[in-house]
């Protein structure tokens, strides 16, 4: 018979208080494939801006000298105490290992579909890795391999789709190299392997190691100065022995595979605009398998996916969002078609 209810309050049970019957939710129809990568798909659903991921948090400063009515002084004082156990389990759960390892804790992954279709043509995945402490901008405090989510994503996204005629995910998908849904994704995003001390175990480097021979694509952004590279290194020479890591032509057919990138601008971060210098030029480089396929795409001292973050802050340089954006669809359609 009768459901528990919450009162005005939130946290008194109201008991006795007959159920409520909520109207039944329309089901929602399955997107569409479309016949191939290149064919438009119309009537794209809209795209809904995402909350932020479960291992952010954000603080709202105003809200500490807001004064309240006297009527609701102690009701205020319950839902103080309230939030400030949340904010402490919080910063407590954050000191430990998460699921793998890292600080950032759980990590969004990709729901199955019920019908077995593919939700879009394309689905950007993040590499998530085991790491220790976070960063972030506007509020964030995000583990490492997802410090511009979600702000990159809701604006790379749809970029991806204005520009081509690729129909895209609406969010990234987050996997880790041991997962077998790794091979679901052509495309995957690696950053800030120096700050977040990358070093996969043997398990995962196997694992990465058959993702590029069978036709992976990575995209290792935003690290910087020689320490992030001999991260890289380390893990490459692990992951890809005896292949070297070279300069990328300027004929590869990345850098005109549909935007002619002659002009290789480094694209800074959000914070080399202020208080941290670049830590030296930018190079685009990469590994290449015995075919001549780019395998592995690697942006030093750059930060591509900071440029595709700040696309909607006025203090960050317009023309280094669009070359983000025209570097970022090269790798994905690259990426799709080789």
């Amino acid at each position: 018979g009768r459901a528990r209810g919450a009162s005005r309050d939130g946290f008194t049970a109201c008991f006795k208080r007959p159920a409520v019957r909520l109207p039944a939710t329309p089901r929602k129809r399955a997107p569409q494939p479309c016949p191939d990568f290149l064919t438009a798909c119309l009537k794209r659903p809209a795209l809904r801006r995402r909350a932020p991921p479960k291992y952010s948090y954000r603080v709202n400063p105003d809200t500490a000298s807001r004064r309240t009515p006297r009527s609701t002084q102690s009701r205020s004082a319950g839902i103080v105490a309230a939030v400030s156990i949340a904010i402490v389990g919080a910063l407590i759960a954050s000191t430990v290992y998460g699921q793998f390892g890292g600080r950032g804790g759980r990590f969004r992954q990709a729901q199955p579909n019920p019908v077995g279709l593919p939700e879009a043509e394309f689905h950007m995945a993040r590499l998530a890795y085991n790491t220790r402490g976070c960063a972030g901008s506007r509020g964030f405090c995000n583990t490492w391999w997802a410090i511009d989510y979600p702000y990159a994503e809701i604006h790379f996204l749809p970029a991806v789709t204005r520009m081509t005629r690729i129909e895209t995910s609406e969010d990234s998908a987050h996997v880790q190299a041991f997962d077998d849904s790794i091979f679901d994704y052509p495309w995957l995003f690696v950053q800030q392997i120096g700050q977040g001390n990358w070093n996969p175990s043997i398990e995962e480097v196997e694992r990465l190691r058959e993702y590029l021979l069978r036709g992976g694509f990575i995209v290792v952004d935003d690290f910087h100065g020689e320490y992030d590279w001999s991260v890289l290194q380390a893990v490459m020479a692990n992951v890809l022995p005896g292949r070297a890591i070279v300069d990328i032509p300027e004929n590869d057919m990345l850098l005109r595979i549909l935007f002619e990138l002659d002009e290789r601008t480094q694209i800074p971060g959000e914070r080399h605009l202020g208080w941290q210098r670049m830590e030296g030029p930018p190079h685009w480089r990469g590994i290449y398998d015995d075919r001549g396929r780019l395998m592995v795409a690697i942006n030093h001292n750059i930060d591509m996916g900071d440029a595709w973050e700040h696309a909607d802050d006025a203090h960050y340089p317009a023309p280094m969002t669009a070359t983000a954006y025209r570097f970022g669809i090269n790798y994905v359609i690259y990426a799709m078609t080789h």
